[in-house]
């Protein structure tokens, strides 16, 4: 419902906005705005073509793991900490493997990974739901029509996990790095430190909102003694790459993430192999789910890139942020940060569109000026909020998000106030 609301409104600020731009005289504004239309829905396409291939390779590689019993054995090992961050997910269930794997892959920067292991972990967890639904529907006398209604609403885990993917938890931000070497920085890799504590700030935010929309007790010992253990974690990674050089660090991170890749794959196979499993027909059978997926995600895409199109050609966005500016000049801020704000409001709305703003920052404030850094730091701090939600819950025909997006949203803001933060901190 809440998507509906938002979907509505990027269509009704973009027409307010353009007529606005008609009487100062940019007449051309709604030609841009069908233009607009036009390449965003092929670029919704494009995605979901360009995501075929990847989701039928990763999809193929999870269906080994299933049947080779790698994903069931991370599931028992996580169950200690999962039964308490998703206590709707029965102790032991695949699931809690799928989400750790998209978990790993998210904060070693994996994206193509990332994606299909989190459908998949959508799907098991729609599974769970319905199997819940039905069991209610025998309990209360539901009709079909009310069964269905609850098979097309979020259920609790599927939020607290879509918000763990949208607060954007990254590690290693090699490709901030690499654009920032591209555009001239003097020293690449200085933003590595203040991305990592902005999306850590932005993760945990968005844990702790979560639990309290679901009533989740976050002073238990054991997710104590895990948030306490992922600081610990974050304070070594950080110790350890600033004692490297720039080519070190690009070093070890590209090779550490690559190699953790392959050797998921390589463990997912050998464990295949052990148990006896038919491993080319298993993977088989599993890509033939990751096309289907990619066909289900088109409608979706389409509807969510078009709106934001729309929104940005009509000059909203323009607009949005010079009332910002004067907002803050007004109250008598330093209004320094608002020329990276482009980056931190294209985010959740599209990876790519924030990755143009980014890029845009820097060349025209310059790779090293305040504003070209904050926004490399707003890039890595959170993610694309509202693609993720479009293409994991399209996937599973979700149309009743509940609590997603308030929670993903203030996981988000989060970032956005840490990144300045940090930024005003380091630079």
């Amino acid at each position: 419902m809440v998507l509906n609301y938002i979907w509505i409104a990027f269509f009704l600020l973009a027409a307010v906005c353009a007529i606005i731009q008609c009487f100062t005289g940019n007449t051309g504004v709604f030609a841009d705005i069908i233009n607009s239309t036009f390449e965003n829905a092929k670029t919704a396409f494009e995605i979901s073509l360009g995501l075929t291939g990847v989701l039928s390779l990763w999809m193929g590689v999870m269906k080994i793991g299933e049947k080779g019993g790698m994903v069931s054995a991370l599931s028992k090992v996580l169950s200690p900490l999962f039964t308490r961050l998703f206590p709707d997910i029965p102790k032991g269930h695949p699931a809690t493997g799928h989400i750790f794997m998209n978990i790993a892959a998210n904060m070693l920067g994996l994206d193509n990974a990332a994606t299909p292991l989190g459908l998949k972990a959508m799907e098991s967890m729609q599974e769970l739901n319905k199997m819940k639904n039905e069991e209610l529907r025998k309990k209360n006398g539901w009709t079909e029509t009310q069964v269905e209604e609850r098979n097309e609403t979020a259920s609790n885990p599927m939020i607290m996990f879509l918000v763990l993917n949208t607060s954007g938890l990254t590690l290693i931000p090699v490709s901030i790095m690499v654009y920032r070497a591209q555009l001239g920085a003097a020293q690449p890799t200085d933003i590595f430190v203040p991305i990592l504590l902005a999306t850590f700030a932005a993760t945990l935010a968005g844990i702790i909102v979560t639990s309290l929309y679901q009533r989740i007790n976050l002073l238990q010992p054991v997710l104590l003694a895990t948030l306490g253990t992922l600081c610990a974690l974050v304070a070594a990674i950080i110790w350890g790459f600033s004692q490297m050089d720039k080519e070190t660090m690009d070093t070890v991170s590209t090779l550490a993430a690559n190699v953790i890749l392959f050797g998921i794959i390589l463990t997912f196979i050998l464990a295949g192999i052990a148990r006896r499993v038919n491993v080319y027909e298993a993977f088989i059978e599993g890509a033939k789910d990751g096309f289907t997926t990619a066909v289900r995600v088109i409608p979706y895409l389409v509807a969510i890139l078009v709106a934001i199109g729309v929104f940005r050609a009509s000059g909203g966005m323009d607009i949005l942020i010079g009332g910002i500016n004067w907002l803050v000049a007004v109250c008598g801020g330093d209004t320094d940060f608002v020329a990276a704000l482009p980056t931190a409001l294209m985010k959740p709305l599209s990876g790519s569109g924030a990755r143009g703003m980014m890029v845009d920052t820097m060349t025209t404030c310059g790779a090293d000026s305040f504003a070209g850094r904050l926004a490399c730091i707003f890039q890595g701090s959170t993610d694309t909020t509202f693609y993720i939600l479009a293409v994991y819950f399209g996937s599973v025909g979700i149309r009743h998000t509940r609590h997603a997006v308030t929670c993903g949203l203030l996981a988000d803001l989060a970032g956005i106030l840490a990144a300045i933060a940090v930024a005003y901190f380091f630079f």
